[in-house]
């Protein structure tokens, strides 16, 4: 029988689905909470390369892009747009419209899927900028933690395969560090492995920070098991200390076994240089997914949610209840996820990556011999995708990166294509059309067309519209004429750059250009930074009252100024103004569980307990609370010596 060719094909996938909702409209401009960080003292503790990696570049803020908040809980039923690639053994089904997630690899000749695939697509916070969602393999490009993209659209197109056939090609810019990337993704004929093909490009004057971890969740049961060629590895917990720990047992468990553990966690293998780079994970059969590449993506991880009532709870926060568990199991550029690591100026680098079925010997890979059971699994690995024929997929790959997209699948943002404007770069095989800028970009190309940002303040219920922060962009916004609009710009940027005295100056200028919530806020962040309270406060306050005062304004806008303002009105010691500006919110505002929150922190802050505990006891629903944030279970503490309630409960490390 003639084998199938590859096809790839647009499709469509119906999912009960949360709406992402609006962005938020007011820039970022304080560092988020990301789980993932260890303090000076523990960086010390570490081997040199590492703690000079952890130290590299971190971020100061997610800047430019905006935060995802503006999601519920309530999914109803949605149609989604779907890439499909496909052999006549195995079928990956992508996501376009979210960052090119691979929503589902399905193996034929089995029957089954090879990755955790999500019933339903539930955001929640755990992106750079909020909103993610679980399953399936996503690209993790930026800085620490999921990217900013994981909720956005990203360029797709068809472009010939090293075999001849059709690939599948995504590709967009990211924006934290301005470095455009590509994921090629094609199924030889016959082949029980998907091939990756991924590029990353810095195509400054200077050297950027790199940041990438390919992230595959996989079924989690009682006999889930992962193996990696390593003997240690550094345990990373929610406490937030790192620690190099033996594989696999620990602490008086397997930590193979992803439920042998109370508490979520990251375990991340100290792969030696000279090893095959793979991560697998297995059930109680045998049977799973293996992960392989050539050697430049070398770090290996898994990570654990725990069988305790914190992680289960993320797990059902997660998708919907009676639904099977998973795990993550990674690939990255470095040892763990809290490094980055130079890409010097006008450099790429590339790597291949492979995803298919593994079939074991369940006695051998479940075998209490560790270094047995990997060994037997590498083997299989060895039978099925040879090292050989991986390192040759890559240099035959290597060709077809610069090559031309031939049939358009799906449009991404349009920022690339204003910084490909501004900067001229040449990126054959990633092309950014500028018939992809769009409303939010216009502006922004006409400052580099005249010198000029156009002047938006003729409607005060409109908040600015987002904009780069790059210092090319920050010297071109120095240049231009001044106004309340471009001084507005101007601040965020020389922000992002860590001056913020200039900043404040840029601010209070447009302050003095007439009074806007939008300026005022910035504002209240930044004497909020400072250490002055009260000023944050009165500039907080201020921000929110002219904002509710002004016909017109956005209701994601009043719900932004709301949120920040009452904590840093009981910040200081304002609680009646605090509660008196939740009365003044709207009610689809109030009625939110983030906000029933909020006013339980001013009923406490009031000195009204039993009220507070009410409020708990009607039941709420934070939608978009952060990953590792415990304010659930402070809040009840402060009410009560009762138990926390199974529904509040999130927290991601010992009590």
């Amino acid at each position: 029988m003639a084998r199938t060719t590859t096809t790839v094909r647009r499709s469509t996938l119906i999912l009960p689905v949360a709406p992402l909702g609006p962005e938020n409209p007011l820039p970022p401009l304080l560092p988020r909470d990301e789980a993932h960080h260890v303090g000076e003292r523990e960086r010390a503790a570490l081997p040199p390369d590492m703690a000079r990696q952890i130290g590299y570049a971190p971020l100061r803020t997610v800047l430019p892009t905006r935060l995802l908040d503006g999601y519920g809980r309530t999914r109803r039923r949605t149609e989604l747009e779907t890439l499909v690639i496909e052999n006549d053994r195995l079928r990956a089904t992508v996501l376009p419209g979210f960052g090119g997630r691979v929503h589902s690899l399905y193996h034929k000749p089995s029957g089954r899927d090879l990755l955790y695939t999500n019933p339903v697509l539930q955001p929640a916070d755990f992106a750079l900028n909020g909103a993610w969602f679980s399953g399936g393999i996503e690209w993790n490009i930026g800085a620490t933690g999921h990217t900013t993209l994981s909720c956005a659209p990203v360029h797709a197109a068809v472009v010939t395969a090293p075999d001849g056939g059709r690939m599948l090609r995504l590709w967009e810019w990211e924006r934290l560090r301005d470095t455009p990337f590509q994921v090629d993704l094609w199924l030889p004929e016959g082949s029980d492995h998907l091939f990756v093909g991924v590029r990353v490009r810095n195509p400054h004057e200077t050297a950027v920070p790199l940041y990438w971890w390919s992230n595959t969740a996989v079924p989690e049961g009682p006999g889930t098991r992962v193996l990696a060629p390593a003997d240690e590895a550094w345990h990373f917990g929610y406490a937030r200390t790192l620690r190099r720990i033996p594989v696999p047992e620990w602490d008086g468990a397997d930590r193979s076994y992803p439920l042998h553990g109370d508490h979520p966690a990251d375990y991340f293998y100290e792969v030696p240089a000279s090893a095959r780079k793979w991560i697998a994970a297995v059930d109680r059969h045998g049977s799973g997914l293996v992960q392989t590449s050539t050697a430049r993506l070398s770090g290996r991880k898994l990570f654990v949610w725990g069988a305790g009532p914190g992680g289960r709870r993320w797990q059902r926060w997660l998708t919907e209840e009676g639904t099977p568990g998973y795990a993550e199991i990674q690939a990255g550029l470095a040892r763990t996820q809290l490094e980055h690591v130079p890409l010097a100026a006008g450099a790429e680098v590339s790597w291949l990556e492979t995803y298919g079925p593994v079939d074991c010997d369940p006695a051998a890979v479940h075998g209490s011999d560790w270094r047995a059971a990997r060994e037997h699994l590498a083997l299989r690995l060895a039978d099925t995708l040879p090292a050989e024929r991986v390192a040759a997929a890559y240099a035959a790959w290597l060709p077809c990166a610069d090559l031309a997209p031939e049939e358009a699948l799906h449009t991404g943002s349009g920022w690339g294509a204003l910084d490909v404007a501004r900067g001229g770069y040449a990126l054959p095989g990633t092309p950014f059309d500028s018939g992809t800028i769009g409303a939010e970009q216009r502006p922004w190309l006409r400052l580099l067309d005249t010198g000029r940002l156009p002047d938006e303040a003729a409607d005060p219920a409109r908040p600015p519209g987002p904009g780069p922060v790059s210092a090319p962009w920050r010297e071109r916004l120095e240049c231009a004429p001044g106004g309340p609009v471009t001084d507005y710009h101007l601040g965020v940027a020389q922000w992002h750059a860590g001056d913020r005295s200039q900043a404040g100056r840029s601010w209070e200028r447009a302050l003095a250009a007439g009074p806007t919530p939008w300026v005022l806020r910035c504002l209240a962040v930044a004497r909020a930074a400072a250490g002055h309270r009260q000023e944050a406060a009165e500039y907080a306050a201020a921000a929110a009252g002219l904002a509710l005062d002004t016909p017109g304004v956005p209701l994601p806008a009043l719900a932004a100024l709301g949120r920040e303002a009452v904590p840093l009105l009981l910040a200081a010691g304002r609680a009646a103004e605090a509660g008196r500006l939740l009365e003044r919110l709207p009610d689809r505002v109030r009625g939110t569980g983030r906000f029933r929150l909020l006013h339980a922190r001013v009923l406490i802050a009031q000195g009204d307990r039993r009220a507070a505990r009410t409020v708990f006891d009607a039941g709420f629903e934070v939608a978009d609370l952060r990953e590792g944030d415990e304010i659930l279970s402070d809040t009840w503490a402060e009410l009560t010596e009762d138990p926390l309630p199974e529904r509040y409960e999130f927290r991601m490390r010992p009590s």
